[in-house]
């Protein structure tokens, strides 16, 4: 197996040098799959057993972690076969929700299949239909939950039933609300047991409709999203809970201002009561709540938090199994997120503490007595994976995984192990399997170098120390045969902005084969994770609060100069490029910054806040009426006299993230002043990203914009 040829750690800087070749990638083979670490796929536990599933071209696999041996569950041509006896059709392998050891089910084409493994049987449980755009399955009774022209079908073993009416036009059931923001990314929650349905009922007729524009027929046609503006009116949100067995529908008397914000949903393990995070529209106060399912009211506010700047709940409570109403919370009251043991009775304990941030919850042991968790602990740039133990009198958490880097774990406790999903700078992914101590079992598979045998310089990830002593993380690629001596132009890669890091100790440092074709073309590629950005704690990722992008443009031009003074770089060729908050950041470097950079490529920028999503905004800068200079001082058409260098913008026509309204505001400004600096390209049809085919494209014209002008 090709490996990488040298890495080095010397006074917290990273090197890695891949293998050094003739061969060059194109901007086509940046998206194409094979030079990208390809992994396994289905990878799965089968419940209550130590076997494991991997698809292997057209076949799913159960495999032994020990002798490595697999048995056939089923191809695509036997799945097929048994499909079509139940009136289905399946051209691949479907994608398996495992029941029991022997028991799985899978939904296709309006029909929710069970698919057993011993007797190779394949049977229909439920039919719906094909056109809903969210569902739900209550795993333990297969019970379903499907939004169906923007009402609610439940379809239990009876039967379909539609249980709401009045969905459309403004009204919206079962699905994410509240832009996605507070960890949210779904509408339905079932119950432990399957007979209850909790779900939101979002009313958003308040709220301002935006429009896009249509081309694909002519003539061109508006068509309205629901966008709440930072200070605008906002969206109004209910919780109800439908009883499977009575058929009835009650709401969660969340008596309160029609924009506060219901979060966390979780049901306790009886399924009597619904938990949810309660937060102002502020942002400045949590409470969380318990609701009595039978009947919607307010049973106690179980725990509250505050902060002047903002409190954020992104994760639900998880109870503890076999302990009545005990769970564990998460939250960064601390200064970072960790984690809590909680009650309806006392005050939480926090269990995880330290200088560094919880990054998932991973399970608890098979005696509930402990459990699992991945974390910053060893440092920012790698995950590592902790044992906590409740019964220890003074109890240290264990480290299990091994290996500078990051580390995914699927862990099966039935088995006693876990499966490894691990990458490096040194490794581009690697899955083995272990003992719940970290003893290795078996190495399953080892990707091979994807970039062995093209010419490729070294990455490095080193830190950059602010004056106040903070550290920041960058990273570097480096052109072949790099010299010292020698001065080369150079590409900043910037986003900066909250729920982000760009620098991790991972394959390619966290970057993107786009990086190393730049490099490949005699370019330095530079990305610094500035303040403001995630998983550093509380303080580190609030102090940009009422003032974005102050802060981090300091941060950036801090380390930017910090990287010129080691004397390899040409000043007079820098170049700029970001996406979403990075399109912002790129713009304002550009223009508050005037000069420093040649030219810059603004992708899908926001340039004045006033105008991006009320959830987000108000929570990083307050109201518009609350903090005038600050949105002032962040509004970029205040600074386009300034633009010095070539600056591009690129928007999505149909971007329902950051409305196209961004750029064309700007570019209408640049018409005012007759600054020619400005340029732009508009994607028709695409939304927040360029994605798909047209992928390649896009790069190809920043590439282009970057090469010829920098």
């Amino acid at each position: 197996m090709r490996k990488l040829l040298l890495f080095t750690l010397t006074l917290g800087l990273f090197s890695t040098r891949l293998l050094s070749q003739n061969q060059v990638l194109t901007v086509e083979d940046c998206f194409n799959p094979k030079y990208s670490p390809a992994g396994l796929r289905g990878v799965q536990w089968i419940p209550n057993s130590n076997r494991f599933t991997q698809i292997k071209g057209k076949a799913m696999l159960s495999t032994d972690p020990v002798t490595l041996k697999s048995d056939t569950l089923f191809t695509v041509e036997s799945m097929a076969a048994l499909a079509s006896a139940e009136g289905g059709e399946i051209k691949s392998i479907p994608s398996l929700t495992w029941k029991s050891d022997n028991e799985c089910w899978f939904i296709n084409k309006g029909k929710l299949f069970v698919y057993n493994t011993s007797d190779k049987t394949l049977i229909t449980k439920r039919k719906f239909t094909q056109n809903y755009n969210a569902i739900e399955i209550a795993g333990s009774t297969l019970n379903a939950a499907l939004i169906e022209k923007d009402n609610i079908c439940i379809v239990t073993a009876s039967g379909p039933r539609r249980i709401t009416q009045d969905g459309g036009n403004g009204i919206v059931y079962g699905q994410s609300v509240h832009r996605n923001e507070f960890g949210i990314n779904k509408g339905f929650f079932w119950s432990n047991d399957g007979n209850k349905l909790a779900f939101y009922r979002m009313d958003e007729t308040r709220v301002t409709q935006y429009p896009l524009t249509d081309i694909s027929n002519g003539p061109a046609q508006n068509s309205y999203i629901r966008y709440p503006m930072a200070g605008d009116s906002s969206h109004s949100v209910e919780v109800g809970i439908y009883n499977c067995l009575t058929e009835e529908i009650i709401y969660l008397q969340t008596d309160g201002p029609y924009d506060q914000y219901l979060t966390n949903i979780a049901w306790s393990p009886g399924g009597q009561s619904v938990y949810l995070a309660w937060v102002n529209r502020e942002q400045n106060h949590m409470q969380l709540r318990k609701y009595r399912a039978g009947d919607g009211k307010l049973d106690k506010v179980v725990y509250e938090e505050k902060n002047e700047k903002y409190v954020e709940p992104e994760h639900a409570p998880v109870f503890i199994p076999g302990e009545g109403n005990k769970w564990l919370w998460m939250s960064e009251k601390s200064g970072y997120n960790h984690i809590y043991l909680m009650d309806d009775r006392r005050e939480p304990v926090q269990l995880t503490k330290g200088s560094w941030a919880v990054t998932d919850f991973l399970g608890f042991t098979i005696d509930n007595q402990g459990f699992y968790y991945e974390s910053t602990q060893e440092s920012p740039l790698q995950r590592h994976v902790y044992l906590y133990k409740f019964s220890d009198r003074n109890p240290k958490p264990v480290k299990i995984t091994k290996g500078v880097g990051t580390h995914k774990l699927l862990i099966n406790i039935h088995a006693g192990t876990y499966l490894n999903i691990y990458t490096s700078t040194q490794v581009p992914k690697r899955y083995s399997v272990h003992q719940l101590d970290g003893t290795l079992i078996n190495t399953i598979f080892e990707d091979p170098n994807p970039l062995s045998g093209y010419q490729t310089g070294d990455i490095r990830i080193e830190p950059v120390i602010l004056n106040n002593n903070t550290a920041l993380y960058g990273r570097m690629f480096l052109p072949p045969n790099f010299d010292p001596k020698k001065k080369y132009p150079l590409l900043v890669y910037v986003y900066g902005g909250p729920h982000a890091q760009m620098v991790t100790e991972s394959w390619l440092g966290g970057g993107s084969l786009w990086m190393v074709y730049l490099a490949q073309k005699g370019l330095i590629v530079y990305t610094i994770d500035n303040r403001g950005s995630s998983n550093r704690g509380f303080e580190f990722e609030s102090t940009t609060h009422r003032r974005l992008g102050t802060i981090e443009m300091n941060d950036q031009l801090f380390a930017l100069e910090q990287l010129i003074k080691r004397g390899f770089i040409d000043t007079n060729r820098m170049a700029v490029h970001g996406w979403s908050f990075g399109g912002f950041m790129t713009t304002t470097l550009m223009t508050r910054s005037p000069g420093t950079f040649k030219l810059g490529v603004a992708g899908g920028p926001v340039i004045d806040w006033k105008f991006y999503e009320i959830m987000y905004t108000e929570r990083y800068m307050d109201k518009p009426s609350e903090n005038p200079e600050g949105y002032k001082k962040a509004n970029l058409l205040g600074y386009l006299d300034k633009l010095k260098g070539k600056l591009m913008l690129i928007h999505g026509m149909d971007d329902d993230v950051v409305v196209p309204q961004h750029s064309y505001m700007y570019l209408l400004e640049a018409v005012k002043q007759m600054n020619t600096r400005v340029d732009f390209y508009l994607y028709p049809g695409h939304k927040h990203n360029v994605v798909g085919p047209d992928r390649a494209h896009l790069y190809k014209k920043i590439t282009n914009y970057i090469l010829e002008n920098l």
